[in-house]
């Protein structure tokens, strides 16, 4: 039986615990996709990203990502998936979110990861502030992003 798994929170997390979780003891996934998102310097020339902050809405968010993985499932036939977001302070490099995937086919587990992902951009309840050198703002929702999943 697939599971889908939804963590939000402040601590690190391990890409091989949660790509383990992925893979089926069953055995019916043939597939696993695997995204970790990391925070990176801005695009800016001139202003330097010392941290991000992001905000959540505890039971809204998590309920938020259960619906884009339900939204998947009725998409493609997927093993388990497993979403997790960091929220808090993070710096530079460090990983923000990870998305897998699996799935008996790899196609279905490539478009159903990016799939998750477009979809987290656009519809998850989640707040963005760039801490900089320059000072403090909160991000703006990105039209690419919104672009992404309108492709679907």
């Amino acid at each position: 039986m697939a599971d889908t798994a939804i963590y939000i929170q402040n601590e690190e997390f391990d890409i091989g615990t949660l790509s383990e979780q992925v893979r089926a003891a069953d055995g019916s996934s043939g597939a696993l996709v695997t995204f970790t998102g990391i925070v990176r310097e801005l695009e800016v020339a001139d202003s330097h990203l010392d941290a991000l902050f992001l905000e959540h809405y505890p039971g809204m968010t998590e309920k938020a990502l259960h619906a884009i993985a339900d939204q998947a499932r009725q998409r493609w036939e997927l093993g388990n998936i497993v979403i997790c977001h960091r929220v808090g302070r993070l710096s530079l490099n460090e990983n923000i979110v990870f998305v897998g995937v699996g799935s008996a086919h790899r196609q279905n587990a490539f478009d159903a990861a990016q799939f998750i992902m477009d979809y987290l951009k656009k519809d998850a309840p989640f707040w963005k502030k760039e801490i900089t050198d320059q000072g403090e703002s909160w991000v703006e929702q990105k039209q690419s992003d919104l672009d992404a999943a309108d492709n679907w």
